[in-house]
């Protein structure tokens, strides 16, 4: 049961759950489970019994799977405030297509997904504002598809760049190890330290620690290797 009031609120201010009535939330936090995970901790694996979805409170997740040549792809990281998982309530899939693990102390939510469709049914409206957000989430898969794709190495690290940047700032924090990074872009670890390399001595960046900075916008997008 989720009881702690500043939890509540803020799985309130989530789409999933603002326009729910308070009836109906207090029966969401009611059959909520409260898990903390240290960090490297797993959630659930690739093909568990999907039946819980989720909603992190603070920490980092990494859904991943593994693919067809044994390696691990990173499909998404998952930050304090967002929620994950929900899309199976709708697809009606038995397994978990992913599997989830902690990369920091984490503290989650785990929610009752039977549960929670059965209140949109009675909450049709709600239904809404979790398509706009699963869309958004499908058109972000498709764009990663189109640079996997379509672009080299060099190509998918200076896309990442211009995706990544503080509201145009030109300034890339880095808030995963690299090599999830590396994994997300389909590339090897040490071929994306290069590639940044290059850049550096290209003058098109500059890396302090986890903070990147775009130093020649239009250089970068030109360029070739």
């Amino acid at each position: 049961m989720l009881t702690e009031t500043s939890l509540v609120a803020d799985l309130r201010r989530h789409h999933l759950f603002s326009r729910l009535p308070e009836a109906a939330l207090q029966e969401v936090c009611a059959s909520a489970n409260l898990k903390r995970l240290p960090a490297g901790a797993s959630l659930f694996h690739q093909g568990d019994k999907a039946e819980r979805f989720y909603f992190l409170f603070s920490g980092q997740v990494k859904l991943h799977r593994v693919v067809c040549d044994g390696q691990e792809k990173l499909v998404e990281v998952i930050r304090a405030g967002e929620s994950f998982a929900e899309a199976l309530l709708f697809t009606g899939a038995p397994n978990y297509p992913v599997s989830a693990t902690a990369l920091k102390a984490s503290l989650l939510a785990s929610l009752n997904g039977p549960h929670y469709r059965r209140m949109l049914e009675q909450h049709p409206s709600i239904c809404l504002d979790i398509l706009g957000t699963l869309s958004i989430r499908l058109h972000q898969r498709l764009n990663e598809i189109d640079t996997l794709t379509l672009a080299n190495a060099s190509h998918r690290v200076v896309r990442f760049l211009y995706q990544s940047q503080e509201d145009d700032s030109g300034v890339v924090t880095l808030d995963v190890p690299k090599r999830l990074i590396a994994s997300k872009l389909g590339i090897q670890p040490e071929t994306f330290s290069r590639i940044l390399h290059r850049l550096i001595e290209s003058g098109m960046i500059s890396v302090q620690r986890r903070r990147i900075e775009i130093l020649d916008s239009r250089g970068l997008a030109a360029y070739q290797d």
